[in-house]
C-alpha cells in the first residue's frame, strides 16, 4: 500500500480519501512518506477528540528523535517550538502566550483589523477578476500579526515568504533553509526590541522572560511560532470559506442579505473545509488502545481534523455546506485540549471583519475558474489554496 496522503489527486479532494479510510477503521496503521515508514491515522471525530487529549499521546519531536540519524537541518527556534513541545514546558509557555489572544485583547484589535481589511478592498472594482488569496487572504492576518509582533512594513514580504516555504511538502532543502532565515530574522528581531523598548506584542514576551517564565531562546521560539501559526492558517480559513460560499450561492446570497448571520456561520465553514487537514505529529509514549486499533510504544500518531470534521457519525450529512447545522461548534478544525489553537479567537475575528466586507460590497461574487481548475497547495498539514480567482 502506498502512502494514501501523497497522491495530487488527495491535495485537490482530501474528503473522498477520508471516507474510504475511515470506512475501513476510524484508527488504522498506514504507510507514510516513501522510505518504509509508517503511521497511525486518526480519521474519526471521536476518536480524533479522545486522541488530541491523550497524555500519552507526546509531541516532544526532539525526544522522539534523539539518536536517530537525519540529514534535516532546522532552526531551533522551529524546531523546538512550543508546539513541539509537553507539559511542563508547554504549560509554561503557553500562559504566558495564552493571555495575548483572549476575548479583551482581540475586541480591540477590531478597528484596526477592519482597517487593513478596508484598505485592501478599497482598490476592487466590482465586476473585475481579482485573487481573493493574494488580494485579502494572505495580505490580512501576515498584517496583523507582523503589526502586533513589530515586524517593519518593509520585511513583511520576505518574512511571509520563508513561512509559505516551511510548509513546502517533499522539499526539505526549502523548508531547512525557511526555518534559518526566519529564525535568524526572529533572532535579530527580538535583540533590536531589546534595545527599544515599546509595546508591542513581542516587548510583552521579552518582559515575560525577563521576569523568570521564559529564556532568551524561547522567547524567540514563541515569536517564530505565533508569526507563522499567527497567519498561515487565517489564510486558508479565509479563501476556503469564500470558496465554499461562491460554490454555494444561496448561502452567499443569505450572508449578502443578512451580514450579521457570518459571525455564527464560522463553525460551520470551518467544519465544512478545515484549514488544517493533519495535525502536526505525535507519538505514543507507551501502547494503548484507540478506536479499537492497537498502538505500540513509541509509534507515529497523526490526527486528521479535516477527517473528523466530516465523520458521519458526529455531523449529519457531512460534505453538506448547512449554516444552520446545530453541533458544527463541535468541529476540530482549531483542535482539542492543551494544544488547541491559542490564536482561535484572534483568527475568528479576522475571517468574521473580511467576510462581512466582502459579501457587502461584492453581493456578486462568483469564481473565476472552474473548481478543477484551482491549484490547492501540496501539504497535507495545511488545507489551502495556492490562488482563488474571483469575479467581484
Amino acid at each position: 500500500m502506498t502512502d494514501p496522503l501523497h497522491d495530487p489527486g488527495f491535495f485537490r479532494d482530501p474528503y473522498a480519501t477520508y471516507d474510504r479510510l475511515r470506512g475501513a477503521a476510524p484508527v488504522q496503521k498506514v504507510p507514510t512518506g516513501s522510505e518504509g515508514h509508517y503511521s497511525y491515522l486518526v480519521t474519526g471525530h471521536a476518536e480524533a477528540r479522545q486522541a488530541f487529549a491523550d497524555p500519552r499521546l507526546s509531541k516532544d519531536t526532539a525526544r522522539f528523535f534523539a539518536g536517530q540519524a537525519s540529514r534535516r537541518n532546522l532552526h531551533p527556534a522551529v524546531s523546538r517550538n512550543m508546539l513541539a513541545s509537553d507539559p511542563p514546558q508547554h504549560t509554561r509557555q503557553r500562559g504566558v502566550a495564552a493571555g495575548l489572544f483572549t476575548a479583551g485583547p482581540v475586541a480591540r484589535l477590531r478597528p484596526y483589523i477592519e482597517q487593513v481589511v478596508d484598505g485592501l478592498l478599497d482598490g476592487w472594482e466590482p465586476g473585475t477578476r481579482v485573487d481573493l488569496v493574494e488580494g485579502l487572504a494572505a495580505p490580512l492576518p501576515v498584517t496583523v500579526i507582523c503589526q502586533l509582533l513589530g515586524v517593519p512594513r518593509d520585511d513583511r514580504a520576505m518574512v511571509s515568504r520563508w513561512s509559505n516555504e516551511l510548509f513546502a511538502a517533499g522539499r526539505p532543502d526549502r523548508i531547512d533553509a525557511a526555518s534559518h532565515a526566519i529564525g535568524d530574522y526572529m533572532t535579530g528581531l527580538v535583540a533590536s526590541a531589546r534595545r527599544a523598548p515599546g509595546e508591542s506584542l513581542l516587548h510583552l514576551l521579552i518582559q515575560q522572560g525577563d521576569e523568570g517564565p521564559l529564556d532568551p531562546d524561547e522567547v524567540v521560539s514563541l515569536a517564530v511560532l505565533l508569526l507563522v501559526a499567527g497567519h498561515e492558517t487565517t489564510t486558508n480559513f479565509i479563501a476556503n470559506a469564500v470558496l465554499a460560499l461562491i460554490q454555494h450561492p444561496e448561502s452567499l446570497a443569505r450572508l449578502s442579505r443578512d451580514p450579521d448571520l457570518i459571525a455564527g456561520s464560522l463553525d460551520e465553514l470551518l467544519r465544512f473545509d478545515s484549514p488544517v487537514g493533519i495535525a502536526t505529529f505525535r507519538y505514543s509514549t507507551e501502547a494503548l488502545r484507540l478506536g479499537g486499533t492497537d498502538i505500540p510504544e513509541g509509534a507515529a500518531v497523526l490526527i486528521a481534523p479535516g477527517a473528523a470534521n466530516r465523520d458521519p457519525a458526529r455531523f449529519a450529512e457531512p460534505h453538506r455546506l448547512d449554516l444552520d447545522r446545530s453541533g458544527a461548534a463541535g468541529h476540530l478544525a482549531f483542535g482539542h485540549g492543551i494544544h488547541r489553537c491559542l490564536g482561535a479567537p484572534l483568527a475568528l475575528a479576522e475571517a468574521e471583519i473580511a467576510l462581512r466586507a466582502i459579501v457587502t460590497r461584492f453581493p456578486g461574487l462568483r469564481p473565476a475558474v472552474p473548481a478543477e481548475d484551482l491549484e490547492w497547495r501540496q501539504t497535507r498539514l495545511m488545507r489551502g489554496l495556492q490562488a482563488l480567482p474571483v469575479v467581484l
